[in-house]
């Protein structure tokens, strides 16, 4: 069934309106900013957009109007700005966890290494204390009482 030039015009004005609520952020539930999302919105077979259907001009505008907006740093759909700002957070969540796994494997070779310097130090105050039982069981002689008398 072909369109009339009215027919035309009202859905390339319908196109249009769309186009702009979904450049300024207005993205219905489910949709993205593309172009079944603007067909959809604009209740416009997809398919005209391609090729050299009746939209096709329609569609390179808009594809030219989003990189306009992505290259200054806009993100009209929301889902979009929230992918990104999540990537990077994963980027730097990775990134702390890297350093973190590396401070811990840091801190447990110093424990390891304080724990044999304990176990040496128990080691040998157990040593020592030892040696002093034996020499504390180790009884003096008493000093012979004829020396006791010639001492000076």
């Amino acid at each position: 069934m072909r369109l009339s030039r009215q027919q035309l015009a009202d859905n390339e004005a319908k196109i249009r309106a769309a186009m702009t609520r979904l450049l300024n952020g207005d993205i219905p539930p489910g949709g993205k900013c593309d172009i079944k999302t603007l067909a959809g919105t604009a209740d416009v077979d997809r398919t005209a957009f391609y090729g050299s259907r009746p939209y096709a001009h329609l569609r390179t505008e808009f594809e030219q109007r989003l990189k306009e907006l992505l290259n200054a740093g806009e993100r009209p759909d929301p889902r979009d700005a929230q992918i990104i700002r999540l990537k990077d957070e994963v980027t730097r969540l990775k990134e702390r966890l890297s350093k973190s796994d590396t401070a811990i494997s840091e801190l447990a070779g110093f424990r390891d290494q304080a724990l044999a310097r304990i176990a040496a130090q128990h080691d040998e105050i157990t040593q020592l204390r030892q040696e002093a039982h034996r020499a504390a069981s180790v009884r003096r002689l008493p000093v012979p009482a004829a020396k006791e008398q010639n001492l000076p």
